[in-house]
C-alpha cells in the first residue's frame, strides 16, 4: 500500500526559474535544484559544502535525447563549479545532501553506484558517465538506509520534473496495467498508457514497409529509433519504448498513418478509444 507524503518546496529566488530547495515529510535528506546560470551564486549555501551525490541534467540538440551525468562528491559546491568548467552538456543539476550531514564517503560511493545502475536499467536518459561508478561496502543496516534514501530521492527527482530512475510501467511493474494489443498482416504490438505517455513493450514487432500516409517527422522517428537499435534488425523492440501518443505508437509500428484511439485493443477486444470512455 501507498501513503501519501507531503513534500516541500521553496523557490530561493522566489521565482519558478531560479534556485529550488526540496524536502519530504519525515526525511533527513535534502535535495536542491539548481540551474547552470546559479551555480556560482550557490556559495551562499553553506549546507551544499558538504557531502552529497548529484544528477546534471541536458538534452541533446541533435538527437532530441535527455542526457545526464551522475556523480558524489565530499564538497558538492566545489565538484559543481568543476563541471562549469569540463561539461557543457548540462543546463541544472539536482543535488541531495544529509540534514545533519550524515552522509560519508562510502554513503554515497553506495548511492552513485546503485543510482548510476537504476538509470540505466530504466533507459528513460543517456547517461554521460564515461565508467560504472565502483560500490563501496557498507553494513546490512547502512545498505538499507542508502536504498531508503534512494527511494525518497527518485520521489523528489520526479516531484521536479526528472523521471530519470523510474522504470517505464509494464504488466510486470504495475499489476494494474490494462494491456493492449496492435496486430496486422506483418506486426503485433502489445503495449499500455501511462502517465507519461503510451509505452509499446520490448519485443513488439514492427511492419518492415512504410508507405507515404506516414509524415515525415513520424518516418524521421522511425529511422532513429531503428539506427539506435531500439527496433533492430528484426523489427523488434529491444526494449519497453515511451511515445507521447497511442497514435504516434501505432503509426511507428504499422508504417501507415494510423489512429491508436480505435487501432489499440485490449484483451477484451474493446479499443483504447471505448476503454477510457
Amino acid at each position: 500500500m501507498n501513503y501519501g507524503k507531503s513534500i516541500r518546496l521553496f523557490l530561493i529566488e522566489g521565482i519558478a526559474d531560479g534556485r529550488w530547495m526540496c524536502e519530504l515529510s519525515n526525511w533527513t535528506g535534502k535535495a536542491y535544484k539548481i540551474p547552470r546560470n546559479c551555480v556560482k551564486e550557490s556559495s551562499d549555501r553553506e549546507e551544499l559544502k558538504n557531502t552529497g551525490i548529484y544528477f546534471l541534467f541536458g538534452k541533446s540538440d541533435e538527437s532530441d535525447t535527455y542526457r545526464v551525468y551522475i556523480g558524489e562528491a565530499e564538497n558538492i559546491y566545489e565538484r559543481l563549479l568543476t563541471h562549469l568548467k569540463e561539461k557543457d552538456f548540462w543546463h541544472e543539476c539536482v543535488v541531495f545532501i544529509s540534514k545533519d550531514n550524515n552522509l560519508n564517503k562510502a554513503h554515497v560511493k553506495y548511492l552513485e553506484n546503485r543510482m548510476y545502475t537504476i538509470a540505466k536499467e530504466a533507459g528513460r536518459y543517456q547517461l554521460e558517465n564515461s565508467n560504472i561508478p565502483t560500490q563501496s561496502s557498507l553494513s546490512e543496516a547502512d545498505q538499507a538506509e542508502m536504498e531508503e534514501f534512494i527511494y525518497n530521492a527518485k520521489l523528489l527527482l520526479s516531484a521536479v520534473g526528472h523521471k530519470v530512475l523510474e522504470a517505464t510501467a509494464t504488466p510486470s511493474t504495475n499489476s494494474n496495467s490494462e494491456v493492449f494489443v496492435f496486430e496486422g498482416k506483418d506486426f503485433r504490438a502489445r503495449g499500455t498508457t501511462t502517465a507519461d505517455g503510451f509505452v509499446v513493450f520490448k519485443e513488439s514487432l514492427v511492419s518492415k514497409k512504410t508507405n507515404s500516409s506516414l509524415t515525415t517527422s513520424l518516418l524521421n522517428m522511425r529511422n532513429k529509433l531503428m539506427s539506435e537499435n531500439i527496433i533492430d534488425s528484426s523489427y523488434s523492440f529491444t526494449k519497453d519504448y515511451i511515445f507521447s501518443s497511442p497514435s504516434t505508437a501505432a503509426s511507428i509500428i504499422s508504417g501507415n498513418s494510423t489512429n491508436g484511439k480505435t487501432a489499440w485493443r485490449n484483451l477484451q477486444g474493446m479499443t483504447l478509444r471505448d476503454y477510457e470512455n
